[in-house]
């Protein structure tokens, strides 16, 4: 079995949503991350 047959195999439409899905939470929880937790400590270090 070689990449491309692994590819293939992965390749239905569902498995991309749910990758797409997953890379979209990170993003989210990581920009909620930044500006809940980050933002505040630059905020009062800095200021």
């Amino acid at each position: 079995m070689d990449v491309a047959d692994i590819r293939a195999e992965y390749d239905h439409p569902a498995w991309v949503t749910a990758v797409v899905t997953f890379i979209a939470y990170g993003v989210i929880l990581g920009g909620m991350a930044l500006l809940l937790f980050a933002v505040p400590w630059l905020i009062f270090t800095f200021i």
